[in-house]
């Protein structure tokens, strides 16, 4: 059975909350449709708005309003780094630190890819912690600061634990990009709301994985 291209984590009348499948991208490519193509069909919902977005290889969290005022609030708060969101990786890399903060500027670099420097003059900034879940096999934890394209995935390569999967910068080859949106916390209308969505398949279908996650929402 095929993946769905996604799964309904929330429903409210101002949004949805959705958890995206890996390998969907965003908007039509061709003959191929997008996310936005398969919620206003599986949604029976015609009247969406795109708030953020996930790469084509990110699994995870997406948040879809439902009208132009909410789009334009939610947007303001990612704008002003006022939304809370965690990511989960997974690398076969043994990092530079294993904790910490990661900042500088992104460049673009060769064949669609970025690179971090070590100007900070509108730099990309990611929290990040870490545990081993296997021999050979390292969780990070991500908390960007920023939004910028391929943040998280340029973040773990400059601290030389690419992301498992990532070709486009130097990950191992897996069945996927091991790189989950998991957490996502926002306030609308003076309401605060928290989601998460633990990822699935492959290495992420590890008992380990799911004591870390179970640590992490009792801690």
């Amino acid at each position: 059975m095929s993946t769905p291209p996604f799964t309904l984590v929330h429903a409210d009348p101002r949004f949805y909350v959705v958890a995206k499948a890996a390998g969907i991208g965003f908007h039509r490519e061709g003959d191929t449709p997008g996310l936005m193509d398969h919620l206003r069909e599986g949604l029976a919902d015609t009247a969406l708005w795109p708030v953020h977005r996930l790469d084509l290889v990110t699994s995870g969290l997406i948040v879809v309003a439902r009208s132009a005022a909410v789009a334009a609030a939610l947007g303001a708060a990612f704008a002003a780094h006022e939304v809370e969101k965690t990511y989960l990786a997974l690398s076969d890399r043994k990092p530079k630190k294993k904790q910490g903060w990661i900042r500088g500027d992104m460049v673009k670099a060769r064949g669609g890819a970025w690179r971090l420097t070590h100007t900070l003059e509108a730099p990309a900034v990611t929290r990040f912690d870490s545990a081993s879940l296997a021999p050979g096999v390292r969780l990070f934890m991500l908390y960007p600061q920023t939004g910028r394209t391929h943040q998280l995935r340029v973040a773990l390569k400059s601290v030389s634990a690419p992301i498992l999967g990532d070709a486009l910068y130097g990950g191992s080859p897996a069945d996927r990009v091991y790189l989950h949106a998991y957490r996502l916390a926002f306030r609308l209308d003076g309401e605060a709301f928290a989601f998460t969505s633990p990822p699935s398949g492959g290495l992420f279908d590890t008992p380990a994985l799911a004591d870390v996650l179970a640590r992490e929402r009792a801690g």
